[in-house]
Parts: C-alpha cells; structure tokens; sequence
C-alpha cells in the first residue's frame, strides 16, 4: 500500500523519474543545439540520470516519512508494532495452554 501511495504521489505531482530513453532523448537535443562534442554529450547524459535518481530517492524518502507521520497521527499501528502483539498472543496461548 505504501509503495503504490507513493507512486501514486510521484505521478500526481509530476516527479517521476524521467525513463533514461528520455533523458537521453533531451541530453541529445542539448548537445545537438549546443554543438557539444560526443564526450560531452555522454557526461551530459550520464550526469542528467545520476540528477534525476538522486531527485527521484530524495522524492520519495520525503514523501515515505511524511507517510509515517500521517499514519502516527491518525494512530494506526505500525508493522512492528503489529509483530509485537502477534508475540506476545503466541505466548500467552503457549502459557494458557500449559
């Protein structure tokens, strides 16, 4: 659920990650109308994508611990702390039972 609340975000507010194809497509018009060399045009590319993941993680860590945030506000509990009361069931059933 969360993965999808993200994507859902990344796509709503329009910043997916742009597909490498893209990025090259833009890189290759730049250099083109820049009249960059082939090198350059290749650091462009590779730099615009290195951009664009670290734009994309940073992204999505934001809108992953305003999750968190909103989830503890509406006092919904967490996985661990769903793991913490199907352990301590187990052990109460394994005592009721001896």
């Amino acid at each position: 659920m969360l993965d999808l609340l993200k994507k859902t975000l990344l796509t709503g507010i329009g910043i997916a990650a742009l597909t490498k194809e893209k990025v090259e497509e833009v890189a290759k018009k730049i250099a083109k109308e820049g009249k960059l060399t082939e090198e350059e045009g290749k650091k462009l590319v590779k730099d615009m994508l290195k951009e664009s993941e670290e734009a994309r993680k940073d992204m999505e860590n934001k809108i992953e611990e305003l999750v968190k945030k909103g989830l503890e506000k509406l006092d919904i509990p967490s996985k661990e702390d769903l793991k913490r009361i199907e352990n301590r069931i187990r052990k109460l059933e394994k005592l009721h039972k001896e």
